[in-house]
């Protein structure tokens, strides 16, 4: 038996790298299905299905340590089972959230997110020099375009969004809204997050094309919409550095996450005893 041809050997791995990485062939037919149904099990807050809701395409994260772990919203995120958390040079297929990223999320983007789903780096804004992008692998790293946070601690702030808020924004961009509600309602404040950017997601999945998408956001800065001015002695304003009657209140900056003031598990902790309290009303009428 002769010796093996090196460009045979080499050819071999590779092809064993390809099949090992490529997507999984799920259609957009599919994903809607498995969509409806994750939406029907998760309107029913007693029953075992809305508990463990698997949505139909994979929520990952690589997750540095960076954060108060009970302010964190990605981590509440992986304890209800949404978010699978990824090792550094571990791969993943779908969308990469990343600030190095060369192209912006868009609607032309709903079928890799529908078949391999989505990643974030939950890392510090402060950090990002020391955060190791290059270990966080994928074949489409994206940025998001301009939008303002809604989480309590960077409210108001311009694209330091949570975790939460970027998966809750990709998938509005994509199309698939009804998985960015579902996302956001594990949070008190996180629908605020689409009442705040409403006509500029909108606006974003309407585009066709990423040329399209940056003269949206272009637009958006030179020509402020006049809904946005707000009287400054307006009490009632709701932004605080508008209102000339408090001192400004300064807030840290604790992660990329932007996470909440109150801590996760005491939320956890409401919601436990809600479906407590639902499940003994439940009991109490079929006992009579």
């Amino acid at each position: 038996m002769g010796p093996k041809k090196h460009g045979q050997s080499e050819r071999a791995v590779n092809k064993g790298k390809d099949r090992r990485h490529r997507m999984k062939g799920k259609s957009l037919e599919t994903f809607t299905e498995e969509l409806h149904e994750v939406l029907q099990a998760s309107e029913d807050p007693v029953s075992e299905d809305a508990v463990h809701v698997k949505l139909p395409c994979p929520l990952a994260m690589w997750e540095l340590g960076h954060c108060d772990p009970k302010r964190c919203t990605g981590r509440k995120l992986a304890r209800k089972g949404f978010v699978r958390c990824l090792r550094l040079n571990q791969r993943f297929n779908g969308l990469i959230l990343s600030p190095v990223g060369t192209r912006y999320v868009t609607p032309a983007d709903k079928e890799i997110v529908a078949q391999s789903g989505v990643a974030v780096i939950d890392c510090s804004w402060a950090r990002l020099e020391d955060t190791p992008f290059s270990k966080m692998i994928g074949s489409h790293p994206r940025l998001l375009p301009y939008l303002v946070a809604a989480n309590p601690v960077n409210y108001g702030k311009p694209c330091k969004l949570s975790c939460v808020e970027a998966y809750a924004a990709t998938f509005c961009i994509v199309g698939f809204q009804d998985l960015a509600g579902l996302l956001l309602r594990k949070f008190k404040w996180g629908m605020g997050f689409l009442e705040l950017n409403k006509t500029l997601l909108e606006r974003y999945a309407a585009c066709e094309s990423e040329e399209e998408l940056l003269a949206v956001e272009k637009e958006y800065f030179s020509s402020p919409s006049p809904e946005e001015e707000i009287d400054p002695f307006d009490v009632d304003s709701g932004r605080e550095y508008m209102n000339l009657n408090r001192p400004l209140r300064v807030e840290e900056d604790y992660t990329e996450s932007g996470e909440e003031e109150t801590s996760e598990e005491e939320e956890d902790e409401d919601e436990r005893k809600e479906k407590e309290k639902v499940e003994d009303n439940r009991s109490k009428e079929e006992a009579t």
